[in-house]
């Protein structure tokens, strides 16, 4: 395949279909980054994966709403809860949520469907993008403000330094070139990505050829503002992934019909779609409790980015995003190897001549002397 430039320097990105690298992180932490509930193997409705935005946990991002509201519905889900508060190179983040549908997957013994925020709407791309086993293994994938081609924010944010997730999602990085290369979706799996245009964090979004918007490579796609069905929806980064009626309702629709959401049909199934908070919460969200619950998540989301560990840097592509590892560079170092001892060979045989011709000068010379 072609190099896809991304800088000044062009970057020769794996091939779509190449197998995903064997995981680094111990099985150990990535087993015990999962938490489940409901019957996956036995349950009549597809299992969700929740995977959670940068600097928050499954717990501040779903526990309030989304895991109350799927229990509600009968459907089993199970949340992956990335290192760092989802801090740090969300190349180690990836090989959590690879395990994660993975193991959701044999457990279920059927596709599963994912659904994230920020950047949990963005990594599970990354994984479906470089760990071609799991497209197979994944039905829905949907997006709450995903960075998926990152933000321009970040520039000003990592001016100095940031963490190093924060640096990865620049709309500028390395890592969200990558995420793109070649194609941005795959076969057989159904694309929604739900956006606001008050999006704060991830910009930009005004239209669908902002930063959460896919296209093309293949798979059904829906890209949707929250404004293209209820245009006063006041909801910004934060609300769209905890409370928001309109990305709700989107969502379920994706979950409980074939292909991604249909707008048109989400909003007529909810006559109440748009209806404003406190009163057009999502279902799940305890309406007493509400307010608590959202300052919680956005102070702790606030804190834990505040005390991230920062770095000068993006951090460097793993050696699997460029084919680079391990057998894709033995045949040159062969070769080389190869070129060097034939050069050697070749030196070694011109002295050898050159000897030989002196020995018989010499031996001449001798054999004169003697007569």
């Amino acid at each position: 395949m072609l190099a896809v430039p991304t800088t000044a320097n062009a970057i020769t990105y794996a091939p779509v279909d190449q197998p995903g690298p064997a995981l680094s992180v111990p099985q150990s932490a990535l087993d015990a980054s999962m938490q489940c509930n409901g019957d996956l193997a036995g349950a009549a409705k597809t299992p969700v994966l929740l995977v959670h935005g940068t600097g928050s946990n499954p717990s501040h991002n779903f526990g309030w709403n989304w895991e109350p509201a799927l229990d509600d519905l009968g459907i089993p889900w199970c949340t992956v809860a990335l290192p760092g508060n989802g801090l740090l190179d969300v190349q180690d983040a990836a090989e959590y949520v690879v395990n994660a549908i993975r193991t959701m997957n044999a457990t279920a013994g059927r596709k599963i469907s994912i659904i994230g925020h920020s950047q949990g709407g963005m990594l599970p791309r990354w994984v479906l993008r470089f760990w071609p086993d799991t497209r197979s293994m994944v039905d829905d994938d949907i997006g709450f403000a995903a960075s998926n081609h990152g933000t321009t924010g970040a520039e000003l944010l990592c001016s100095v330094s940031c963490a190093a997730a924060d640096w990865q999602q620049s709309d500028k990085a390395q890592f969200i070139a990558a995420l793109n290369s070649y194609q941005e979706t795959f076969p057989r799996i159904s694309y929604t990505e739900v956006y606001s245009h008050n999006d704060e964090i991830v910009t930009p979004n005004s239209d669908d050829n902002g930063s959460s918007s896919v296209h093309g490579g293949g798979g059904e796609i829906t890209n949707v503002a929250i404004q293209d069905v209820c245009p006063a929806d006041p909801s910004e980064h934060l609300a769209i992934g905890t409370q928001d009626l309109v990305a709700y309702d989107l969502a379920i629709d994706a979950l409980t019909h074939p292909g991604p959401a249909d707008p048109d049909r989400a909003a007529t199934g909810d006559p109440a779609i748009c209806t404003p908070p406190p009163l057009g919460l999502m279902p799940g969200i305890n309406p007493a409790t509400w307010p608590a619950d959202l300052a919680a998540s956005a102070a702790d989301l606030a804190a834990n980015t505040a005390a991230a560990p920062t770095v000068p840097a993006e951090p460097p592509l793993r050696c699997y995003v460029t084919a680079s590892c391990g057998q894709a560079q033995t045949p040159v170092t062969k070769a080389k190897c190869k070129k060097r001892n034939h050069r050697k060979h070749k030196r070694f045989a011109e002295s050898a001549k050159k000897k030989h011709k002196k020995h018989q000068k010499c031996k001449r010379k001798h054999k004169k002397k003697r007569r």
